[in-house]
């Protein structure tokens, strides 16, 4: 029998493990935020005075590790921003004008701090230009493809709802159909995956319709959606089925990752969270790939990559949930046995 004090102590050294490891993966990661490279243009007209093309690359000049500036021309600049290879941009225009550009289509939290960096430039630049005897006029402020606070918050709120339903359902499922000795049917298993995508995804895009009714739910966001979900369920399900209910241990601090990374800017993460963590959470592919949906910007690469990795996992989670089981293998040749025997 155990002895109840050692029991004690080893669940109190379990928590303080599960406490540090999940301090580690969560909080660890905001703890640390700091801008490192963060990706930003400078933009000057091919036909703009030399003294502007000498002001940018001044700039260009500035920001040491924190910042990384591309100086070109604003076309160029705007389609960087379209792609999101960068967060914000300084338009230099004759003038001297300077526009601080950013976009409702990236990264909610890398725009604000884009936005910080581009006015303090820009102010650093109209004072330069003032001892000169040149005076330039504030900066003016555009927003391409401007976005309410609901939108803002819209795409990570609808991965991380996702990824709870489809593990409530899953969860649910194995504590009330999975018993030991039991087999559960691949049709079961299946219409478990569907049931919980389709009304999840509905409940989500009502959600998103209540929080600001100015959304437009296209069917290519809520064809978005649903693959996120059958993706989501179709992972959880696999390792439901592969860990039974060991799989909460993953699939639990999984969704704890949601806010804590998915929604991050990679330039913004320690390197060891952007590699460990960043670069692999399936909710950072599902929240930038909506975020450019909603944003009305569906040719943006991170929707094909979105597409691409969640159609990957819904294939994979469903594969795994219909593979027969070894005890389904060996059954099939003793019932076909029974058929020729029965026929003879």
């Amino acid at each position: 029998m155990r002895n109840p004090t050692t029991v004690a102590v080893g669940l109190g050294l379990v928590g303080a493990v599960v406490a540090t490891v999940l301090g580690f993966l969560t909080f660890g990661a905001q703890a640390t935020v700091a801008p490192d490279h963060l990706p930003l243009a400078v933009a000057v007209p091919r036909d703009a005075p030399p003294q502007l093309g000498a002001a940018a690359e001044r700039i260009a000049g500035q920001g040491g590790d924190a910042v990384e500036w591309q100086v070109t021309d604003p076309a160029r600049a705007r389609d960087l921003l379209a792609d999101k290879e960068i967060y914000g941009i300084l338009e230099l225009n004759a003038g001297p004008a300077l526009t601080i550009v950013t976009s409702g289509a990236v990264n909610p939290q890398g725009t604000q701090v884009a936005q910080q960096v581009l006015t303090g430039a820009a102010q650093g630049l109209a004072g330069a230009l003032a001892q000169q005897n040149v005076q330039v006029a504030p900066p003016k402020v555009e927003t391409l493809h401007a976005v309410s606070t609901a939108g803002r918050t819209a795409p990570l709120a609808a991965s991380a709802l996702l990824w709870i339903g489809g593990l409530v359902a899953a969860m649910a499922f194995g504590l009330l159909v999975v018993k030991p000795g039991v087999r559960t049917r691949a049709g079961a298993r299946l219409t478990l995956v569907l049931s919980v995508s389709v009304l999840a995804t509905g409940a989500v895009a009502g959600l998103l319709k209540l929080w600001d009714s100015s959304l437009t739910l296209g069917w290519d966001v809520l064809g978005f959606l649903l693959l996120t979900a059958v993706a989501f369920a179709s992972v959880q399900g696999a390792l439901l089925r592969l860990l039974h209910l060991r799989a909460a241990a993953i699939l639990g601090p999984m969704y704890l990752l949601a806010p804590a990374v998915a929604g991050a800017v990679p330039e913004m993460l320690d390197p060891a969270y952007r590699t460990l963590l960043w670069s692999w959470t399936p909710f950072r592919f599902s929240t930038e790939g909506l975020r450019s949906l909603l944003q009305g910007t569906p040719d943006a690469p991170d929707v094909r990559t979105g597409m691409l990795v969640l159609a990957s996992m819904a294939v994979v989670g469903l594969v795994v949930m219909v593979w027969p089981g070894r005890r389904q293998q060996a059954e099939a040749p003793a019932q076909s046995r029974e058929l020729v025997s029965s026929g003879s």
